[in-house]
């Protein structure tokens, strides 16, 4: 079984002793939830691509002493995946970002489309916000990523629209799409940001916004998914396709 991770600054990592201390948060959890013990292995990394592992040399109550056997650095996946994740209703926002980061996305930008069920108003877009990285930070750890997918701020059709252009290649998710999402050539692209719709689907005035950016419209598959779990379906395809898988 591999060693579990933790977060911790990145101050934490960059000093040259041999020994560390991790405390606060994980530090608990470390040690009254996983109860860890000395001898055993952990991870620590800033969720920024530095990592340790490092050996438990001491328990206290909240806080465990850590000998670092080495240090490393995990250098940007190439090419850098980014979905546009239209807000999905209830928990399954989260429940997106949580598979799409086990699956090894880079970021997930919640876009506020027309035919969201769920809209963030300004009283609860920065507890949403939150949840949905702090679903980004616990699923990171929980697939032993080293690289934690950002989660920027909530994103307007004409903010998506303005990223597609800047992309090398830009593609959106929709059922009506004749160019099959598997047979796309990737070779040699740096960056794809990819559009998930809502449940509702993508309007045709988004569509029509976003292929004027230059964004592709692809087909996924014969069946229609849920918007919770077309980003990691298609996060999948475009991994294999890529070789990062």
């Amino acid at each position: 079984m591999s060693a579990p991770v933790f977060v911790v600054d990145r101050a934490v990592l960059a000093g040259t002793g041999g020994r560390v201390v991790l405390e606060g948060a994980e530090g608990r959890h470390a040690a009254t939830v996983k109860r860890l013990r000395v001898g055993e292995e952990v991870v620590l990394t800033d969720g920024e691509g530095t990592r340790g592992r490092c050996s438990v040399l001491s328990v206290g109550r909240d806080r465990l002493e850590l000998e670092v056997l080495g240090r490393q650095e995990e250098p940007p996946a190439s090419p850098r995946i980014t979905v546009v994740q239209a807000l999905p209703k209830g928990e399954r926002g989260e429940l997106a970002v949580e598979v799409m980061t086990e699956a090894g996305v880079d970021e997930i930008v919640p876009w506020s489309a027309s035919r969201s069920i769920t809209q963030w108003r300004a009283e609860r877009r920065e507890k949403s916000l939150g949840r949905w990285r702090n679903a980004a930070r616990e699923a990171g750890k929980q697939a032993r990523r080293s690289r934690f997918p950002v989660v920027p701020d909530l994103a307007s059709t004409a903010q998506v629209a303005a990223r597609l252009e800047r992309a090398e290649l830009a593609l959106v998710l929709h059922e009506e799409a004749a160019e099959p999402l598997g047979a796309l050539s990737v070779e040699g692209v740096g960056e794809i940001v990819l559009v998930v719709g809502p449940e509702g689907g993508i309007s045709p005035e988004e569509l029509e916004l976003f292929t004027g950016a230059g964004a592709r419209a692809v087909l996924l598959g014969p069946t229609v998914l849920r918007t919770s779990t077309a980003g990691v379906a298609a996060l999948a395809v475009l991994m294999t396709r890529t070789g990062r898988w």
